[in-house]
């Protein structure tokens, strides 16, 4: 296989890294995903990975009467930022050189975001992890993905989920909905397709950022979909 992208960005959700288990972190799926981020690396090709929180903690869904949304959401960066640390220790043992930068300062943890130092970085062959969200609540890691992978300029943002690609309706639980090869921005917009937020979408939209939806699960997934080898949507 060979790669048909130069530089891409990885959007995972916590929830994948949690495995059956839903919650938490299972070792076996980060050591897999890691031996696959590698074998992407040696392609050559340049990494940037942007990780949810939602196997510990999700924003949006948590917030309560005696949380405010906005405490709420720091919580959830704070999840994204566990799970970029785990991450990375797997990559750095693997070999892979590795740096986080996080939109949520966490000195003692990862680097504050800069954007020329990410971009140096990555240029330098750090695959890079973006935590923290954008460091604003209100704001999805769908978006701070799409924000991150165009200030990167990356050539693609792979997201990774639970299906094949993108749907009328959840395939999981309606058998009969239709599945897009490929779909327009404008047509995930006015369809108000459960893929990504709104935001992010229309953030691609106005960056011509192409977004490739796959299923993490099928074996060799990333590495797959880098080679453009996967089943998959894309969205452009």
């Amino acid at each position: 296989m060979a790669p048909k992208f130069k530089r891409v960005l990885l959007k995972l959700s916590g929830e994948g890294l949690a495995g059956e288990s839903k919650t938490g972190i299972d070792t076996n799926v980060i050591r897999e995903l890691v031996t696959q981020i590698s074998r992407v690396v040696a392609f050559g090709v340049q990494v940037c990975i942007v990780v949810g929180g939602g196997n510990f903690f999700r924003g949006a869904k948590n917030a309560t009467a005696d949380m405010d949304r906005s405490v709420a959401d720091q919580v959830g960066m704070l999840a994204t930022v566990m799970n970029a640390l785990a991450l990375k220790a797997a990559l750095l043992k693997k070999g892979v050189k590795t740096t986080i930068y996080s939109g949520f300062a966490v000195p003692q943890a990862c680097e504050t975001y800069q954007f020329e130092k990410a971009l140096q970085d990555l240029e330098q062959g750090s695959v890079i992890i973006f935590a923290g969200g954008t460091g604003s609540p209100y704001f999805t890691t769908d978006t701070g993905a799409a924000l991150r992978a165009i200030e990167m300029h990356c050539d693609v943002l792979l997201k990774a989920t639970q299906v094949d690609g993108v749907y009328s309706d959840d395939p999981r639980s309606n058998p009969n909905a239709e599945r897009y090869e490929n779909i327009s921005y404008a047509d995930v917009l006015a369809k108000h397709l459960n893929v990504m937020d709104m935001a992010a979408i229309s953030m691609a939209a106005d960056n011509k950022l192409p977004v490739m939806i796959f299923a993490l699960k099928e074996p060799e997934a990333l590495v797959k979909a880098v080679c453009g080898e996967i089943k998959n949507t894309i969205i452009k």
